[in-house]
């Protein structure tokens, strides 16, 4: 694989003109082929032949994850199901499970959209890559393994959890590169410190997170405990997988694949674009996929959009590390806060670990928040009987709260853990426990 793929160096005129063209034939794909997105269609109306301006485009309706419940499991099959090599689905754990799937055209596109993602990072050829993400039918495990086999990396199956056998396997093969979520790296590198191991003299030099919203804080964390860099990959199964836009080097912008998907940005109360640098919910068109083309599809995903060139010198739009899910934003006495916001706060304090949790409660009519924090080993130990209801302690939780209000504009009740009590993520990590009556989940 050469340097860049001509793709990524266009200008955006270029891009656009590749873009239209597959647009139009993704278009004219679903019309004929499926009849969720053909009778929406009809509805503005607009049919494939109409179909000749951006403007336009802008007035497609857009495709919410409903609809993909709605449709299970293969309403939305653009091809015969004997052209499909690949099925993926959601947990389902809220309902109907969303059903993703490939042509082997799909997979093909996939693999060199995850081999160009981890050569943007850094990977190359010959490297020894260890796979933490989950295997199965999501599609982080596969989507990287493909790309990476793509790419001509020895690639090691190894899935997530099993924390024991992850070492071992990092030890004995001597991996460079390491994919897997940010929460499950940090968990990796506690569980060596706590067997002796300093996770700065492994040979990993490359990690390559994703799958969960991660603060600035926690990738600094992530790099001094390994002595690497710590990249960011997006990706979302009902569009496609990992490999969907990726961070380079500069850590200014994950880089989208425009080559295969058109990126949007909006106000999710009013529909309406938002501008370049300002937050907006994603919204994604794909223009290669065969099996389940999507039209603007929501992904819930906050970030920004920017345009301007990267000092990589690709060309490709760039979107911002999203910063929380819409369905996870907290509203707290009427001020919207991501986990992600908190998070970046408690990374940075010397005492606290970056492991929390926060905790949804009912306190008469009012939603009310606690957060509830590891404080260090140096800080538990240097409290009188290690009991959090001395005046150090005390003077601590006063510290976070104001810390919070004055940052965030939130009040939040805080409790202290001691180390090691809060649960580790195998996977992705769960930071708001709802225990609202009616309510009780863990998202």
């Amino acid at each position: 694989m050469s340097t860049f793929s001509k793709e990524e160096q266009w200008s955006h005129l270029q891009m656009k003109d590749l873009q239209w063209s597959r647009l139009k034939k993704s278009i004219k794909h679903a019309y004929e082929n499926v009849p969720f997105y053909r009778e929406a269609l009809q509805r503005i109306p607009i049919t494939p032949d109409d179909f000749c301006s951006w403007q336009q485009f802008q007035e497609l309706p857009f495709t919410k994850k409903h609809h993909l419940r709605e449709n299970y499991p293969f309403q939305l099959l653009a091809t015969p199901v004997n052209e499909v090599v690949r099925i993926h689905a959601s947990s389902g754990t809220s309902g109907k499970p969303t059903v993703v799937a490939y042509t082997k055209n799909d997979i093909s596109h996939w693999g060199h959209m995850v081999a160009r993602a981890i050569y943007m990072a850094g990977g190359r050829k010959g490297d020894i890559l260890h796979n933490a993400f989950g295997y199965g039918l999501f599609t982080g495990g596969l989507g990287i393994h493909h790309g990476s086999e793509y790419l001509g990396c020895a690639t090691v199956p190894i899935s997530g959890g099993n924390t024991n056998k992850q070492i071992a396997m990092i030890q004995d093969f001597k991996p460079r590169i390491i994919c897997s979520t940010p929460s499950y790296l940090l968990n990796i590198g506690e569980t060596m410190i706590n067997q002796g191991i300093n996770p700065a003299n492994t040979s990993l030099k490359l990690a390559i997170l994703g799958a969960e919203p991660w603060s600035e804080k926690m990738r600094d964390i992530i790099e001094q405990m390994f002595d690497l860099d710590a990249l960011d990959i997006y990706g979302l199964s009902e569009v496609m997988g990992p490999g969907i836009a990726m961070e380079c080097e500069c850590k200014e912008g994950l880089h989208v694949a425009e080559d295969h998907f058109i990126v949007e940005a909006i106000n999710p109360e009013t529909l309406e674009p938002v501008p370049d640098g300002e937050d907006g919910e994603l919204v994604f068109t794909s223009l290669t996929k065969e099996a389940i083309p999507i039209i603007r599809y929501r992904t819930g995903d906050v970030a920004s959009l920017s345009r301007e060139r990267c000092a990589c010198g690709r060309t490709t739009i760039k979107m911002s590390r999203v910063k929380g899910r819409i369905d996870d934003m907290l509203i707290i006495r009427g001020v919207n806060v991501f986990p992600s916001e908190i998070e970046r706060y408690i990374c940075s304090a010397e005492e606290l670990e970056p492991h929390y949790e926060i905790h949804l409660l009912k306190k008469g009519a009012m939603d009310h928040v606690e957060l509830h924090v590891e404080v260090c080993e140096l800080f538990y130990n240097s409290l009188s009987e290690q009991s959090f209801n001395d005046q150090k302690s005390l003077e601590l939780i006063q510290k976070v709260k104001k810390t919070l209000k004055m940052e965030l504009l939130v009040s939040v009740d805080v409790r202290l853990t001691k180390p090691k009590t809060l649960l580790r993520s195998e996977g992705k990590a769960r930071r708001i426990i709802d225990k609202r009556p009616s309510m009780s989940a863990t998202l």
